[in-house]
């Protein structure tokens, strides 16, 4: 079993006015004096979970969870087909993050997230490079268009079968490359069957391309409650049919303005939807950083991956850590 620290509860929370008529989720546990740290959750659009706060010595962090637009306890819930999704992009979730930061009265914290939340941080970090005091990432992705291809047609050459149904599902697709932009059409249908055929068919090949890894459950996408489900669907579509609002490459080529941010990167060599070469390259750009190949694990991770993000997590304790500017804790 991985090595993590005991569950705990919130002491805070709430909900946060982030303007469009979106209201974000944020919850505190630990200590409050502790070393501020942000979890950024993956998906996009698949929430936080307790056991995130389960990585951090509650005794030396001040941990701060929060849902990103339209997923989790945030509100409106892109599961309701009348929420709009036109204000819920990459710059919208970077200025709530920022918002986040003011509201709660943290100078600098420590950033954790892994997949799609390694994305978002990062291109927090290099907006803000002056409000971050560390970084831990598990599983690294830049959300590149050659990694969105790669993921939802690139890796079909692995599971033609599964591939083909995948692309079965959205028959006026105009080709290969319109798949992604054709589901987030179909998520958009005022048909309530059409958008939840769609989201069983994209969990159902997001699930056989991490069919190969060793650890973790084998409906990790498919096995949601529905409402999560077709809100980390729309979500997810909507993201990577607009390359998730990012130049291509943005992510890699700004890596310099992380120099001087301590980062650790953990990746999983066994990982087909997210191979390590992207992890690989980021560790060759952000000087400073230190890249971690765990060879038992791939997106899911495994119990030693779990237990070193932990170890590295414990090794920015006490960075910038002290009272709370607003007193909140």
């Amino acid at each position: 079993m991985a090595e993590l620290y005991p569950p705990i509860e919130p002491y805070d929370e709430g909900m946060l006015d982030v303007g469009d008529g979106n209201r974000v989720h944020w919850e505190v546990s630990g200590n409050p004096r502790g070393t501020p740290a942000l979890v950024v959750h993956g998906g996009p659009g698949s929430g936080c979970v307790p056991g995130m706060r389960r990585y951090f010595d509650p005794t030396a962090y001040r941990i701060v969870l929060f849902d990103q637009r339209g997923c989790g306890r945030s509100t409106p819930h892109a599961s309701d087909p009348g929420a709009a999704m036109g204000a819920n992009t990459t710059h919208h979730l970077l200025a709530d993050m920022e918002r986040l930061r003011e509201f709660l009265g943290v100078r600098r914290w420590v950033l954790h997230g892994g997949s799609w939340g390694s994305t978002l941080l990062l291109a927090y970090a290099q907006r803000h490079p002056d409000r971050v005091a560390g970084i831990v990432v598990n599983g690294v992705t830049t959300t590149r268009r050659s990694e969105i291809d790669w993921l939802y047609r690139g890796v079909g050459r692995f599971f033609p079968e599964q591939w083909h149904r995948f692309r079965a599902g959205v028959p006026e697709a105009a080709g290969p490359g319109d798949v992604v932009a054709a589901y987030a059409r179909r998520m958009e249908s005022p048909d309530p069957a059409v958008r939840e055929q769609a989201a069983a068919d994209w969990c159902r090949w997001e699930d056989a391309v991490l069919s190969l890894e060793p650890h973790g459950a084998p409906d990790v996408y498919s096995g949601r409650p529905d409402d999560a489900r077709i809100a980390l669907v729309r979500i997810a579509a909507h993201y990577f049919a607009h390359g998730a609002w990012l130049d291509e490459g943005a992510l890699l080529d700004g890596a310099g303005r992380l120099d001087g941010i301590p980062g650790v990167l953990f990746h999983g060599r066994l990982d087909l939807s997210s191979p390590l070469d992207t992890a690989w390259e980021l560790s060759r750009s952000w000087r400073g950083a230190e890249l971690v190949v765990v060879d038992d694990a791939g997106h899911k991770g495994s119990d030693e991956l779990r237990t070193r993000v932990r170890e590295a997590l414990d090794g920015l304790r006490g960075i910038d850590g002290g009272r709370p500017a607003d007193g909140r804790g």
